[in-house]
């Protein structure tokens, strides 16, 4: 059981500007938190009692330099929200595991007690009031400690998450930031700017009710549990290789362009083909789409500054497929229609999406139409999901996350609930890959058996390409 003894309110350690951002883009993202968790096993030279300290002041300082963090969300006309910047601070929270090890908790799957080494956000109190950036640091008694931190989606995106914490790291270790650390682009004009009036030149039905599950649930349990599955670098690469090789003697694609498929769009396709085999109940036509989200930054021209530290990440779908369609043919078809929504998001494309946000007077719908699987998650009993939403943290550098503790023994999402979601992350140790993944408690011993079942049929002989 994990107790919390000290709360901190941290400030910047120096006056920070005062004033309200706007993005489009972030309108459409929830107000909740992403929780991040960071393992740290013990570390000879440091004790885990003082570290909190070593936090608390990097923080600070942190806090200076990516000051919008320390504000709050404030709503405005239209069931939109702005970011001012009044640095009331982010919070810290010490807490102890006094029960169990790091050893106890296995792969980290983030449900039950790892959960709660994530911060608890109070959402029943004003939006105005809920800290944008909480962190919990929580002991072991074999010495090794975790943070979990809790970041607004309105406020920032995974690439600028993961900028700020190598940023807030560097800083506890006392060493010097070069200029980019130093000046991240907070103005979100920048990303604004790009709108077009032209919405309706584009598609955008990663704004409109995704596919929804035909027929009843059949008594099945549809409880959402968790799974941590793993490829080996060797099971990626031979899967790359198939698909590829497949790719240059077969001329009818998905996808338009020639260039081998990335192990993003592969494992993507993949985890797509094994969910839907393992959620199929015999209906072929059962309509699915898999959802993702696009780093715009340098998919612009010209593109924003590399330290831009706002909410970049566009959402994208997949054509909707069929269940028969995505199980019956090769691989490459479900592959392919990941390349397909990743090609989508284009320079005129990111500007047609924000000038749907800005003429969209619902900004639920476009919220919770994207962000849950179904409508049915957030109106009335669950009524069964077909669709997927896979995201990559691929970019996570596992050295970059040093507090002075070393690097991370492990780094996940530390609490998964909404079925149908799946985190594409590295290895600590280099290794291939782990892919986090929330189902419905009837259909993860299928995912897993032909996940790992799968892999092996997958495999091909390197040496004939």
């Amino acid at each position: 059981m994990v107790s919390v003894e000290s709360r901190y309110t941290v400030l910047p350690s120096k006056p920070t500007p005062n004033g309200k951002l706007f993005s489009l883009i972030e309108q459409i993202k929830l107000r909740t938190h992403a929780p991040l968790l960071y393992v740290y096993k013990p570390h000879p030279d440091h004790d885990a009692s003082t570290f909190v300290n070593t936090l608390r002041h990097s923080l600070s300082q942190a806090l200076t330099i990516y000051y919008p963090l320390a504000g709050r969300l404030s709503s405005i006309e239209g069931g939109k929200w702005e970011l001012h910047c009044n640095a009331k601070g982010a919070q810290l929270l010490e807490a102890n595991c006094k029960d169990l090890n790091l050893d106890d908790l296995g792969d980290f799957v983030p449900t039950h007690l790892v959960s709660q080494l994530i911060p608890n956000i109070d959402y029943n109190v004003l939006v105005e009031d809920i800290p944008l950036l909480v962190v919990q640091l929580t002991r072991f008694p074999c010495g090794g400690v975790t943070i979990g931190v809790a970041l607004c989606r309105c406020a920032i995106d995974g690439t600028a998450s993961m900028r700020f914490m190598t940023t807030w790291a560097k800083l506890a270790r006392k060493e010097n930031l070069d200029h980019v650390e130093m000046m991240p682009c907070c103005d979100r004009n920048k990303l604004n700017s790009y709108k077009v009036d032209d919405s309706r030149s584009h598609d955008h039905s990663e704004f409109r009710t995704p596919p929804n599950w035909l027929g009843s649930l059949g008594g099945r349990d549809t409880n959402v549990v968790v799974a941590i599955v793993k490829l080996t670098d060797a099971q990626v690469k031979k899967l790359k290789h198939k698909v590829n090789y497949v790719n240059i003697i077969n001329t009818t694609r998905a996808s338009s362009t020639s260039r081998p498929y990335s192990t993003f769009e592969v494992v993507a396709g993949y985890l797509w083909k094994c969910v839907s085999k393992a959620r199929y109940e015999g209906k072929s036509d059962q309509p699915t789409r898999l959802s993702t989200l696009v780093n715009c930054r340098n998919r612009i021209t010209p593109p924003l500054p590399n330290g831009y530290a706002g909410n970049a990440a566009f959402p994208t779908v997949t054509p909707t497929c069929s269940f028969g369609e995505i199980m019956q043919k090769p691989l490459g078809y479900a592959i392919g229609n990941v390349r397909v929504a990743l090609e989508r998001v284009t320079r005129e494309f990111v500007g047609s999406a924000l000038d749907h946000i800005a003429k969209e007077k619902d900004m639920n719908l476009v919220r919770y139409n994207f962000h849950y699987p179904t409508s049915s998650v957030h109106k009335g009993p669950y009524k069964g999901n077909p669709n997927l939403f896979v995201v990559s943290w691929m970019n996570f550098s596992y050295k970059d996350a040093d507090f002075g503790f070393g690097k991370p023994l492990y780094f996940g999402p530390g609490f998964m609930d909404a079925e149908g979601k799946a985190f594409v992350m590295n290895k600590a140790n280099g290794d291939g890959l782990i892919v986090a993944i929330s189902l419905e408690a009837s259909h993860m011993d299928a995912f897993k058996k032909f996940f790992y079942g799968d892999i092996q049929e997958e495999e091909f002989p390197i040496s004939k390409l």
